[in-house]
């Protein structure tokens, strides 16, 4: 498994660093689009197993105006978009079976969350992509920030618990984590974040950002512990069997899902 892992990564850090930093926009736009129709079904397979096949296309080719309104830069699209995926699954149910009371409530709910746990957060890499493309020389530089902290913020994590761990972190959702791994995880994301922000010279090193990096670790390990509920509540271990070694789409942006919005708050209000 551990070996796994690592082949995994080896194969693809490179192309997604081309995706971010060297492809054309629109390929990596469509890259992220596909990424977020996996984690869409992962999602749907985990707690709507019975969906009818029609009603889960239809759901999930409504993120195709998501990204197409952050492609655009048109955000007060937004409410309308996010509004449809309520009204569709209530249309569906209203006119082909009416009567089932709470049961179909309970099923529009889950997919409305599955649309903003997994699309939103992934289509607002987008936006911050789009408004930032001209800002810095090298491309995508803020997403590639958002990667390094996550990603050190997870190495960190596992192998400081590995080494370390002691005190069960959240032994209900997730027996393995411990708060050395959480404390390490953040320390190491907090110096390799500071490197690379000084190699690119992305912004000062300031109470600022310092409490950016913050934030993100802690979110991405709460996104962490999100999933693991989640997949411990529906009895699987993991989220689908894409990437060998690490699970399923889900598995991997677990923690990016969460630590995406605070850099997009951080950008829109604070720079």
């Amino acid at each position: 498994m551990h070996l796994k892992r690592w082949l995994t990564a080896i194969v693809a850090i490179p192309i997604v660093i081309y995706l971010i930093g060297f492809s054309p926009r629109w390929v990596f736009y469509i890259f992220m689009f596909l990424i977020s129709l996996a984690g869409l079904n992962e999602f749907f397979r985990i707690t709507l197993p019975q969906i009818p096949i029609s009603l889960k296309i239809t759901s999930m080719l409504l993120t195709l105006p998501l990204f197409l309104s952050m492609y655009m830069g048109n955000v007060l699209l937004l409410p309308g978009v996010i509004s449809l995926v309520v009204i569709i699954p209530m249309l569906f149910f209203l006119f082909s079976d009416p009567l089932r009371g709470e049961k179909y409530l309970s099923e529009t709910g889950r997919m409305a969350a599955g649309f903003i746990y997994v699309s939103l957060p992934i289509a607002m890499l987008l936006q911050i992509d789009r408004l930032y493309l001209l800002n810095h020389t090298v491309r995508g530089i803020w997403i590639f920030f958002l990667l390094v902290v996550t990603a050190a913020n997870d190495t960190g994590a596992f192998y400081s618990g590995k080494l370390f761990g002691r005190h069960k972190l959240y032994e209900t959702v997730s027996p393995n984590k411990t708060w050395e791994g959480a404390i390490g995880g953040l320390m190491v994301a907090l110096i390799v974040s500071i490197l690379f922000i000084k190699i690119f010279r992305l912004h000062p090193v300031d109470t600022a950002i310092i409490s950016l990096i913050i934030i993100i670790s802690v979110a991405g390990q709460v996104g962490d512990l999100a999933e693991s509920m989640l997949k411990r509540n529906f009895s699987i271990k993991d989220s689908g069997e894409l990437l060998p070694g690490h699970g399923g789409i889900l598995d991997r942006i677990d923690s990016l899902l969460f630590a995406a919005p605070v850099l997009y708050i951080f950008l829109m209000v604070i720079i």
